[in-house]
């Protein structure tokens, strides 16, 4: 399991840096509310990005992003507006994936924008 958290941390470490590479100024890394946790909240200009981030060793078994279910995305929207109340945020708000396979020393990133959208 531990092999897991490692491949994890490097996957947002990755992520942070694609960000940052891409002009997006990242506010906050595992940032939590409770029992939920936010991989990274970013800012791109005036827009708040909220990002789920991904990784898998290979796509045998599907796309990373294809693990943020309905479940995952309530968890994700329920942090990011506690994160937004507890700073009294007025921006728009973007959820996005970033999913990473990393493996056979290579990583392909794959960066969704707009991924979904808060339900009410």
């Amino acid at each position: 399991m531990a092999e897991n958290h490692e491949l994890g941390r490097e996957g947002e470490e990755r992520a942070r840096e694609f960000l940052c590479s891409n002009g997006y100024e990242i506010l906050e890394t595992n940032w939590r509310s409770g029992n939920h946790e936010i991989d990274i909240i970013a800012k791109e200009g005036e827009t708040l990005v909220v990002v789920e981030v991904k990784t898998r060793r290979s796509s045998y078994f599907g796309e990373p992003e294809a693990a943020v279910n309905a479940k995952k995305r309530k968890i994700i929207v329920r942090a990011a507006d506690a994160y937004i109340n507890m700073h009294g945020l007025d921006l728009e708000v973007r959820f996005d994936i970033i999913s990473l396979i990393i493996g056979s020393g290579k990583c392909v990133v794959n960066h969704i924008p707009d991924a979904f959208y808060p339900t009410l």
